[in-house]
């Protein structure tokens, strides 16, 4: 039983350094990234789909993303969708694939990423103290049972805490490499 909940601890820790890099992603470092357009959403029939399922996403140069729409009757509403989206981009439309210029991050945007990255790596360490928490009223029911004695109780705490110590401090590095990421020019 207490391997299972050791085991749990992983797995929530390990969703929780995902949905950190799935954020972190989406944040531009003044590159082109296709997984900066996943957060937007065009009308596609009446159900709000995103681009990636409507169209090919590129990336020719290294500061230049192109959408190519499977359905050319789309290409405006995916324009728009990109413009209303709060990404800062500026599309360009030629009537068969839309070209969308990275612009140069100021030293002030870059800031403001930087911060927007801390953010999301508290919220991840945020989710692993959770977790840590949900391990730790596991065990205390564990031991308040009699299901288990309380040297094992013990020792299954401290690897609860090795466990979250790992978890935070990787954390930490995510958000430390996406910062020089941000920063590089």
């Amino acid at each position: 039983m207490i391997e299972e909940i050791h085991t749990a601890l992983i797995q929530a820790i390990d969703r929780a350094h995902e949905a950190l890099k799935r954020e972190l992603s989406r944040l531009r470092t003044g590159r082109a990234n296709p997984a900066l357009l996943d957060s937007v959403r065009v009308d596609y029939y009446g159900s709000q789909t995103p681009i990636a399922q409507m169209a090919n996403i590129g990336v020719p140069e290294p500061r230049l993303l192109t959408v190519k729409p499977w359905d050319k009757t789309h290409i405006k509403s995916i324009e728009k969708a990109i413009i209303e989206s709060g990404l800062g981009l500026n599309p360009q439309n030629d009537g068969e694939i839309i070209r969308i210029p990275m612009p140069t991050l100021t030293e002030e945007r870059r800031r403001d990423f930087v911060k927007l990255a801390k953010k999301h790596g508290e919220d991840s360490k945020v989710a692993i103290r959770k977790a840590r928490h949900d391990a730790k009223d596991m065990l205390d029911s564990l031991k308040s049972d009699g299901e288990a004695g309380e040297d094992e109780i013990e020792r299954a705490m401290k690897r609860v805490e090795e466990l979250v110590q790992e978890g935070t401090s990787r954390s930490d590095d995510i958000v430390t490499r996406k910062e020089k990421d941000i920063l590089e020019i």
